[in-house]
């Protein structure tokens, strides 16, 4: 059986480390916001404001970020 070609994928993966020392990872961030000369700076910034938001709907806190790499 023949494969379908692969679609190119909208999202970047992330894992994110939080001054607690919990991790989450696969956090999606949008790929058109990451690139140029900034690289992958601009994933910081969109995934704590997805935290925030995330907080919100919780009635918990935001944790601060440490470190954010991508997923391998």
């Amino acid at each position: 059986m023949a494969r379908k070609p692969a679609t190119k994928s909208e999202f970047v993966l992330f894992d994110v480390v939080y001054d607690d020392g919990s991790q989450r990872s696969n956090r999606r961030v949008p790929k058109e916001a990451l690139g140029g000369l900034d690289g992958d700076a601009p994933a910081r910034a969109i995934l704590e404001a997805q935290d925030l938001e995330i907080a919100e709907r919780s009635g918990r806190p935001a944790a601060t970020i440490k470190t954010v790499r991508r997923s391998s």
